[in-house]
């Protein structure tokens, strides 16, 4: 099969089995290959809030997915949002307060069994405005650093609770 080369500008023309091929490579291309992809990493701030040498640390709901896992607060970074100001969006949610964010500790990066990954972004907070009020955990407790092993974390939280608990991380 073969078409005369009539066709206007921006036309395409095929001829033989050219077509096929093409199709079938633009079929893989729009709707399967995305199946091949990796899932995009989300981003995440969590706020190590530090107040009498001591941690806050939060427990997921029930209801929630990965529940009554401990985690720190902090939350998803919205599009276009920076890592401070989604912070202080967050902890104003999560816990009423208006936070005074420090420097970042540490940033890593986990991908769970499941196929999806996080990228978290560990920020020292140690001033805060406001009554600190629990919005949406299950409960919230201040803890000494070498306790933390003894809570049962979110996975991608593991290893900076070990860190923290040797006091590897925060300093004075």
């Amino acid at each position: 099969m073969s078409f005369a080369s009539t066709a206007s500008p921006g036309v395409r023309v095929f001829s033989g089995h050219d077509h096929i091929h093409w199709t079938a490579r633009q079929l893989f291309h729009d709707f399967l290959s995305p199946l091949f992809r990796a899932p995009p990493v989300k981003q995440v701030v969590a706020a190590l809030i530090v107040r009498d040498n001591k941690l806050l640390i939060c427990q997921r709901t029930k209801d929630q997915p990965m529940a009554l896992k401990w985690e720190f607060p902090g939350g998803k970074i919205e599009p276009g949002e920076e890592q401070v100001a989604a912070l202080r969006r967050e902890l104003d949610e999560e816990l009423g307060i208006s936070a005074t964010i420090g420097e970042k500790v540490t940033s890593i990066q986990h991908h769970y069994k499941s196929g999806g990954a996080v990228e978290l972004h560990f920020y020292r907070v140690r001033e805060y405005e406001g009554e600190m009020e629990n919005r949406i955990f299950e409960q919230i407790r201040w803890v000494e650093l070498c306790e933390l092993p003894g809570f049962d974390f979110l996975d991608a939280d593991r290893d900076i609770v070990r860190q923290l608990a040797l006091g590897k991380l925060l300093r004075n």
